[in-house]
This record gives C-alpha cells, sequence and structure tokens, in this order.
C-alpha cells in the first residue's frame, strides 16, 4: 500500500466510523423531594406508537401532520417507562392507586428556531377495592432551550418534574 493512501485512510478514519446514538433519560433528581400525595402502586400505558425509545418532534410549520424521530439521540427506555420510574422513585405509601394513559409526548417546531415540548396524559384514581374514585386530564407544555434533541431532552427533564407537583397537588384534594 502506498505512503499516501495510507495517510489518507487515517485521516478520514473519524469521519467514516458512524457516530454511536446518545442516550438519554429525564436526568438525575437535585433534591430528594417525595411527593406525598402519590402512591407507589402506579402503572403508565401509551399508545403502541409511544413504546420506542425514539425522542419524537413534529415540524408544525412545515408539516404539521407529520412525526419524526431524532437518528442520534434516543431514550434509554421507552417513555411511558420512564414516566413510571420517575412517578415511582418519587412515591409514597398510600391506599390507592393510578392509572396513567400517557397521549402526548413531542417536541413541536412551530418555526425552524422556536420549539417546544409537549406532555399529556390522563390519570384515574382507583380505590384499594379497584374502584374508581375520579379521573383527570392534565395537559403541560413548556419551550425548549434550542431547537433540537438536546433541548428536547432538557425539557422532557423539566415537564415531567412539572407533571409530578400537578399531579401531587390534585392527589392531595381527592
Amino acid at each position: 500500500m502506498n505512503y499516501f493512501a495510507l495517510l489518507f485512510l487515517l485521516l478520514t478514519s473519524c469521519s467514516i466510523t458512524p457516530k454511536q446514538p446518545l442516550t438519554h433519560d429525564f436526568g438525575v433528581a437535585i433534591s430528594k423531594e417525595v411527593y406525598t400525595a402519590i402512591p407507589q402502586s402506579v402503572t403508565v400505558d401509551a399508545p403502541k406508537w409511544l413504546w420506542d425509545k425514539g425522542i419524537r418532534y413534529r415540524l408544525a410549520y412545515k408539516s404539521p401532520t407529520q412525526i419524526d424521530i431524532y437518528a442520534l439521540d434516543r431514550w434509554l427506555a421507552a417513555p411511558p417507562e420512564l414516566f413510571e420510574q420517575l412517578l415511582t422513585k418519587n412515591a409514597s405509601e398510600q391506599d390507592y392507586s393510578l392509572v396513567i394513559l400517557l397521549q402526548d409526548f413531542e417536541q413541536q417546531f412551530s418555526t425552524l428556531t422556536q420549539a417546544k415540548v409537549l406532555l399529556r396524559f390522563k390519570v384515574e384514581l382507583y380505590d384499594k377495592d379497584k374502584n374508581k374514585l375520579k379521573s383527570k386530564e392534565f395537559y403541560l407544555e413548556q419551550p425548549t432551550v434550542s431547537p433540537d434533541a438536546t433541548g428536547a431532552v432538557k425539557g422532557f427533564a423539566n415537564l415531567t418534574r412539572a407533571a409530578l407537583k400537578q399531579l401531587d397537588n390534585w392527589l392531595k384534594w381527592k
């Protein structure tokens, strides 16, 4: 092999190697806050399309019916699993249970440079005998710090913690 060909291969090898996807979760909690009304018995479900690890986004300004997934960023687990883990990690012992249906979990771009994250879920509260006591739908949104996967991940980390606070407050009025 000629010297120049070998040098070329060595110099370009970094750009030929495909990038590996980055894996994300909702981050480390800053404080060990316990939500006194959220029970340890929580089940989170979602439509089939939310049970993969892709970080979803929608270019609402360009193609409002098309959903895309970031190629180089993934969730550590499917969003329903991550949300359930976050809920139970911050829960307390209660004599009731929750069933949560995650309905929306995506980043939406209103322009090329402006995006927000959306979280919508329905909660059903059950007593210890499995009688449904009440239900409520929650809708949260928040602008992202940047219009990219990093902005989406940071936005969802903040939004899911805000959802915990709202859910905890709602349950205190059961």
